[in-house]
């Protein structure tokens, strides 16, 4: 088998987001962020720290035009806690023995803009 042809300017792109302390917190923030080499070392020590990894380019598409360290834009909000309430119900299902569905990907119309 041979591999993908894939055109030479995609490459993986990668973000982390993280609460300090959700109760003071008012958003996560972003705190990797990364391409290539980068991207795969996040993702590679997210699954070392036993860390939910979850793909969805759209998400990190506008993750990745968030500073480092900066908290997300209200823009994100609908969007990033869809994908936590999924990670809750996920983490809650399976000490059930259930499944959560896979969130929504972002869709056109749902998908926000980031102001400039």
């Amino acid at each position: 088998m041979s591999a993908p042809n894939y055109p030479s300017d995609v490459r993986k792109q990668a973000t982390a987001l993280a609460y300090d302390n959700p109760n003071r917190d008012a958003a996560p923030r972003v705190v990797a962020k990364g391409y290539g080499i980068v991207a795969e070392m996040i993702v590679q020590r997210a699954k070392e720290a036993g860390l939910y990894v979850h793909e969805s380019p759209e998400m990190v598409s506008l993750l990745m035009q968030v500073d480092l360290d900066a908290r997300i834009p209200p823009a994100l909000y609908q969007a990033v806690a869809e994908l936590l309430a999924w990670l809750y119900r996920l983490e809650n299902g399976d000490a059930a023995g259930e499944s959560a569905p896979s969130p929504a990907p972002l869709s056109p119309t749902r998908n926000p803009r980031l102001p400039r």
